[in-house]
């Protein structure tokens, strides 16, 4: 929200700038015939910004007027607001506050829709050859296994591994970095805790993680809320 409203100030300012040269821009048009590609690579600076605001507006789902918008940047330019300060701070709080709602909304029906496609994935995935389930739910795939040492709970662990979601997006991978990742088995999330000490130092499995052994309702980063997860990993060490 405060990069939307940021943005907004940015584009007051541009205005600004557009009202002082308008006459020079008048001459320049009268000089020059400048098709609509030109005016895009010349102007793309504008464009982008304006584009990128018009987005963020969108994704509020808040109409707005955009008449009154501009009006309002001109009359920034010229100093004259036709409201005062304390109207304007109640005008942004609402909608702030309007745009939260609309994203708690948003939110919750994405988790809602993720917890019918993860269950249906996971009850599909339970079925196919090689695919084990845990008491919790916890499905796993052993792709090799190793011959080393099994952690306990209170180890901590080095391992390689990829991430991604059921319809194969991908939202990690410390196989990309090239940088192996080092935790406490305690501190990640329960699917985690449980498939890795499963593992034999060496192996390589696939998890299958429901929204509750994962990220659950408030998701995580790339993760969207209620999403059932899929990991490649390798435990490459145990970490005394």
């Amino acid at each position: 929200m405060k990069k939307l409203i940021t943005l907004m100030l940015v584009v007051g300012l541009l205005w600004s700038c557009q009202n002082d040269n308008k006459e020079t821009k008048a001459e320049d048009s009268a000089n020059k015939e400048t098709t609509v590609a030109e005016q895009t690579i010349k102007d793309e600076k504008a464009y982008a910004l304006g584009y990128r605001i018009a987005s963020d507006l969108k994704n509020t789902g808040i109409e707005l007027d955009l008449d009154t918008m501009k009006k309002a940047m001109d009359d920034a330019a010229n100093g004259t607001p036709a409201l005062d300060e304390e109207a304007m701070a109640k005008a942004f709080q609402a909608f702030q506050m309007a745009a939260q709602q609309n994203q708690m909304a948003k939110q919750t029906e994405a988790a809602e829709a993720n917890v019918e496609i993860a269950k249906a994935f996971l009850a599909e995935n339970a079925t196919k050859d090689g695919v084990k389930t845990t008491e919790s739910g916890l499905q796993y795939e052993v792709m090799t296994m190793g011959k080393g040492k099994k952690p306990a709970e209170t180890d901590k662990v080095r391992v390689h591994y990829a991430g991604t979601l059921v319809d194969g997006t991908e939202f990690d991978s410390s196989i990309k970095r090239n940088s192996p990742a080092e935790f406490p088995l305690n501190g990640v999330i329960a699917g985690w805790t449980e498939g890795l000490q499963l593992m034999p130092v060496g192996s390589k499995f696939k998890f299958y993680i429901s929204p509750e052994l994962g990220y659950g309702p408030r998701g995580a980063g790339k993760i969207p809320p209620n999403s059932a997860l899929i990991f490649e990993v390798e435990l490459l060490d145990i970490l005394k």
